[in-house]
């Protein structure tokens, strides 16, 4: 594919240009946007000392952080060029990711890929997108227009402590720009080989003296793939997304942070499914997802004049989900309070308390349906991580999380991590963890008919059915890594880490019974059926390292 990145005006309007970069692709410029900053020309040193925000929930410079940390800086999107964040994701040490139609993905960290990754929390500034139906992600509805992406942290291993269930094998936290650094006008589009094309309209500006705001709509076409025997596959897609942000300074010591987003989109897929108010009939189809969603978020942040720092966070997030013939209808309101100060001349502590409700209604599918087919459920949270110095060049952070869910209750994700600074350019570090999986809608409500086969007096049908004494996946980690800068040119990075897995999803026979078709209808079948439940029997040791240097 071939594309241009955005260009920018302001006013006022400048003469439109039109570039055309040979016979695929053409857009309309109304002016050169300011060039971008080029890290090429960064030193290394400036590179290491990157602030992140994903480890402790604060910043911190990227040499002092105790985990495996990447990120993706704006530089690296635009010379990427990728068209969206799965692919952008190929670009970070130790992220598996995987194609596997025009409209699916599957990614995950060190290992354990399946379509949704229920292992990697992913979040876009600071709201969680992971379905609490499979515990994954979709990620065909995760749409964030790339101009607008101020870094994606990504943390390879357990991020539990600070952000909870899920963050087993990793966090993916996606933080967009400030809407005070994408004032004026955007233009941006790009079109290539598969039918594909995709536009950006954005406008950003001042609200009075001491806030800015912007606008974008943009729509993206993705044509069929297609198969080795030269035949289209029905995976074509075409989606549709605005929003807004506004970023506003309501005094020397508070800001305050709305934005939202609408999203359309509508997907094939080719399916291979019983139907189980017609069985034994299965057949291959094709068929469509169709997604609306939405969703506003709102966070003050607030300076205390003891110089300790205080935000508050609130979202609401819809969305109708229609895939495999089941319609999910889910709504999730959020809070999130967190507390940062420094505590003596040694300690800074951040601490916080949250709270999310998210209640669905769904409607049987070909083969899929949930018992109850509507649900709420409740999480609590409070969380707490405390950093020592114990000396000039000794480290030691240590906290926990403190979760009760409508699953399996109770649940505690404690770390550990001491930093070593070595010199002034290489800091040694290791770490302890404990995070956990919380059991899904999936987990403990599914009842799915997944294939059919014939008996000596009819026909049998076999079932995948949920568990409610299902309880958390819990992973054990231990990590050793080493951060240095060895040379003005030569950066290098290495994780090591070793991993214990517990309560590991299987599926375990159950005892065969006899079932009757649909009542109403006279003569309906009696069939065998051969159920199999969810249950958490496998245990798993996973161990690796990562190794990554940067020589511009």
């Amino acid at each position: 594919m071939l594309r241009i990145h955005g260009c920018r005006f302001g006013t006022p309007l400048k003469i439109p240009k039109l570039l055309v970069l040979g016979p695929l692709v053409g857009v309309i410029c109304l002016a050169q946007r300011p060039a971008p900053q080029d890290l090429a020309q960064t030193s290394l040193e400036d590179l290491m000392n990157i602030e992140v925000t994903s480890v402790s929930k604060r910043e911190q410079k990227l040499s002092e952080a105790a985990a495996a940390v990447f990120v993706i800086s704006q530089e690296d999107i635009r010379r990427s060029g990728a068209t969206n964040i799965p692919d952008l994701l190929r670009t970070v040490p130790g992220i598996h990711v995987a194609q596997l139609d025009a409209n699916i993905w599957a990614i995950s960290i060190r290992g354990f890929t399946d379509r949704y990754g229920d292992k990697v929390l992913v979040l876009i500034d600071g709201r969680s997108v992971y379905s609490p139906l499979t515990s994954g992600v979709n990620w065909d509805q995760q749409d964030v227009p790339l101009e607008d992406i101020d870094r994606i942290e990504v943390i390879r291993g357990p991020g539990g402590t600070v952000w909870g269930a899920n963050a087993v094998n990793g966090v993916i936290n996606i933080i967009t720009k400030s809407a005070t650094a994408t004032g004026g006008g955007l233009v941006s589009a790009s079109a290539g080989s598969q039918g594909s094309a995709q536009g950006l309209l954005q406008y950003g500006g001042k609200i009075g003296e001491n806030g800015a705001y912007r606008f974008f709509g943009d729509h993206t076409n993705i044509g069929n793939s297609g198969s080795p025997g030269g035949e289209n596959i029905a995976d074509g897609w075409h989606k549709s997304h605005g929003g807004f942000r506004s970023d506003l300074n309501l005094g020397a010591n508070d800001t305050l942070t709305v934005q939202g987003d609408l999203f359309e989109s509508r997907e094939d897929q080719t399916l291979d499914t019983v139907f189980s108010s017609g069985v034994p009939r299965e057949a291959i189809l094709e068929d469509t997802i169709s997604v609306h969603a939405g969703n506003v978020l709102g966070r003050w942040k607030h300076t205390l004049s003891n110089g300790s720092e205080a935000s508050l966070q609130f979202y609401y997030d819809h969305y109708d989900r229609v895939d495999r013939g089941l319609d999910e209808n889910r709504n999730t309101i959020d809070f999130d309070f967190q507390h940062h100060l420094t505590w003596g001349s040694r300690q800074e502590i951040v601490w916080g308390v949250g709270y999310r409700t998210t209640s669905d209604h769904t409607a049987r599918g070909y083969a899929v349906d949930y018992s109850p087919s509507h649900q709420r459920d409740n999480l609590v949270s409070a969380f707490v991580q405390d950093e020592i110095r114990l000396t000039s060049s000794l480290s030691l952070a240590i906290g926990t999380k403190l979760e009760r869910n409508s699953y399996t209750g109770f649940e505690y994700e404690p770390s550990a991590q001491l930093l070593w600074k070595l010199t002034g350019r290489q800091a040694l570090w290791v770490s302890a963890s404990r995070a956990i999986r919380q059991p899904s809608r999936a987990d403990f409500d599914l009842d799915a008919d997944v294939a059919t086969f014939p008996t000596a007096t009819g026909f049998g049908v076999v079932q995948l059915e949920g568990n409610p004494a299902r309880k958390a996946e819990r992973l054990y980690d231990f990590e050793i890594g080493y951060r240095a800068q060895l040379s003005k040119q030569l950066s290098l990075d290495v994780a090591t880490f070793t991993s214990y897995y517990y309560g590991l999803q299987t599926q375990e026979p159950g005892k065969s019974f006899y079932e009757s078709g649909d009542p109403s209808q006279p003569g309906a079948p009696v069939y065998l059926v051969i159920p199999f439940l969810f249950d958490d029997r496998a245990h798993a040791h996973n161990y690796g390292g990562e190794i990554f240097a940067s020589w511009p």
